[in-house]
């Protein structure tokens, strides 16, 4: 995790099409996909970013658990982008299957894994849904890999029964390797003061895991890492496929930073 998290790198975030399993799955394959995930790689290595996080975003609605077509699916996927990344790729397969992106990462050789509930209850959309600490950690041991565990506290899109400072020292007992910590929703404004309790709380690296925008960057001065995504679309819609010159200004944004340590 040193190595990876060492100088604020900028994940930029990869939202696939609609998957096998979802139900705005359009039933012709993996290839239109993949073709469309290779063109969001190739911009947001064009742009800068330092490492890219493949997720299932518009698999909406979510199973708490994915469908096996659907880990199936992005399995292939991440695998294809691995081939031709040059950038780590961690996976994140939503709601909280942090076993199934486990998996996955372990299969293709990706680098990391959000998990949204890694310890603790989040009370979502999807019902109740419960930490998985302990399950991710037998499985690594089992698989034997080196996969990372980035790990949301007060995950976005989610009700919360403790405080901020508490939950941060909760999920920091389970052993993730980093902590996120976001806004209330995708594209929504992480509370700079929000990072303030999670760094005070932890020694762990922590990463700001929704809400950047490039005249915001400055204002988390203090993060240890950046997930973006919708800043980095065209026009600023998180449905919108990647925009270049979006990255690329973000990338210098996230650049100053570091020059000004």
């Amino acid at each position: 995790m040193e190595s990876f998290l060492k100088n604020k790198p900028l994940i930029g975030m990869l939202h696939l099409r609609p998957l096998a399993g979802s139900v705005g799955y359009a039933r012709k394959g993996s290839k239109p996909i993949i073709d469309a995930a290779l063109r969001d790689l190739y911009a947001l290595e064009s742009g800068g970013v330092d490492a890219v996080m493949v997720e299932n975003l518009r698999d909406v609605p979510y199973a708490k658990q994915a469908p096996r077509e659907t880990i199936a699916m992005m399995a292939t996927v991440v695998h294809t982008l691995i081939e031709r990344a040059h950038i780590p790729i961690g996976v994140n397969v939503l709601r909280n299957d942090g076993l199934a992106a486990l998996s996955i990462a372990a299969a293709t050789g990706a680098s990391f894994i959000r998990v949204n509930v890694f310890s603790g209850v989040a009370f979502t959309d999807q019902g109740t849904i419960e930490g998985l600490a302990r399950d991710l950690h037998w499985l690594r041991r089992d698989l034997g890999t080196d996969t990372l565990f980035l790990a949301d506290v007060h995950v976005k899109h989610a009700a919360h029964l403790t405080e901020l400072h508490e939950a941060v020292l909760d999920t920091e007992r389970n052993n993730p390797d980093a902590l996120i910590v976001s806004g209330i929703g995708t594209g929504r404004r992480t509370a700079p003061e929000d990072l303030q309790t999670v760094k005070q709380a932890s020694a762990l690296p922590v990463v700001i895991g929704s809400g950047v925008r490039i005249d915001s960057v400055a204002s988390y001065r203090d993060a240890d890492g950046f997930i973006v995504g919708t800043a980095l679309k065209q026009d600023g819609l998180v449905e919108n496929a990647i925009d270049v010159d979006r990255v690329k200004a973000m990338a210098d944004a996230v650049a100053s930073l570091r020059e000004g340590e």
